[in-house]
């Protein structure tokens, strides 16, 4: 079975953040395909390279970046939704004029396109957040 994952609420302000981690984490695990984890609204701020959460909780920045590494996830960021939350790729940053980028190499800035894309090869859409 294939999988389209999205993710609507940041790491740090809601369980269902943690929810979609742990659920992708299981279903690749069991053998699923997850054709893509996108992260809209708020939670773009999955793929900040500047985040250190406390010692004693979940680092769940870390833990998505993990996951991409061990199972070659495909982890999109919204372009819009992260540049309106002061989240830019190295390549948006240049064409922003901005000084710097802060969204982590294991993810990817795209459009929403992706999303629907993912949607039209997946058995099955799975969102966490509202």
């Amino acid at each position: 079975m294939t999988l389209a994952i999205l993710v609507l609420d940041s790491p740090f302000s809601a369980q269902c953040a943690y929810s979609a981690f742990r659920f992708t984490e299981a279903a690749l695990k069991s053998g699923q395909t997850i054709q893509r984890v996108f992260f809209y609204q708020n939670g773009v701020h999955t793929g900040s390279s500047l985040a250190s959460p406390p010692q004693d909780e979940f680092d769940l920045y870390q833990a998505w970046q993990t996951l991409k590494s061990k199972y070659q996830l495909d982890l999109v960021v919204c372009i819009a939704a992260a540049a309106r939350r002061g989240l830019v790729s190295e390549k948006e940053a240049n064409r922003l004029n901005k000084p710097y980028s802060n969204l982590a190499p294991e993810f990817e800035v795209s459009g929403l396109g992706q999303l629907v894309e993912a949607l039209a090869v997946s058995d099955r859409f799975i969102t966490f957040g509202h």
